[in-house]
């Protein structure tokens, strides 16, 4: 149900009827949104453990993730960052500072205005947002699959998408060995 169906456009002064949501409306849509957050508080969970996973924190995962991919350039401007991340410019400053002595970025001032620091990715960060975004990518779809379904009472179900293996209690293989994934490590 979808918030529209529920709320219809308020009165006008010409007299338009509004129709009033039933209770059973009201509550599909609290269960909606009940759901929604619960999805989406399960992927945020993912996340910030699977950053911890990868030795960084969840907020330095946030910042590569803005200096590589918010402004389509491959670099971002600190006030570009603090758009992104919704944070003020000297917390940024301070979170930049942090994630340059991990060896995750770089800043520097810029050529054009050297008020300005520009932000790039170290190859270590490359390397550690790359492993990052794809084990992401397949929760991301989950997540959107789930939103995008109509689902009664469907908070706790998972469905398998159509090509995707089951690989549980299988692991993964690389040249005979056992590789240790972010997933497997999840569930161990």
């Amino acid at each position: 149900m979808r918030y529209n169906e529920v709320m219809r456009t308020a009165p006008t002064k010409r007299g338009g009827q509004v129709r009033t949501p039933s209770s059973a409306d009201i509550d599909r849509l609290i269960a909606d949104l009940a759901a929604f957050r619960y999805s989406l508080r399960k992927f945020l969970r993912f996340s910030e453990n699977a950053a911890r996973f990868y030795g960084i924190t969840p907020q330095q995962h946030q910042l590569m993730l803005g200096v590589a991919g918010f402004t389509g350039r491959g670099s971002a401007t600190i006030s570009e960052l603090a758009e992104f991340l919704q944070g003020r410019v000297h917390s940024v400053v301070g979170l930049v500072e942090r994630a340059e002595q991990s060896g995750l970025v770089v800043a520097k001032k810029s050529q054009v205005d050297r008020r300005v620091v520009v932000v790039s990715l170290t190859p270590r960060g490359v390397l550690i947002l790359g492993r990052l975004s794809e084990i992401h990518h397949q929760q991301a779809r989950n997540l959107r699959l789930f939103m995008n379904e109509n689902r009664p009472n469907g908070v706790g179900r998972r469905r398998r998408i159509s090509g995707e293996r089951k690989t549980r209690g299988r692991a993964k293989r690389v040249g005979g060995r056992p590789v240790k994934t972010f997933e497997r490590a999840q569930s161990a």
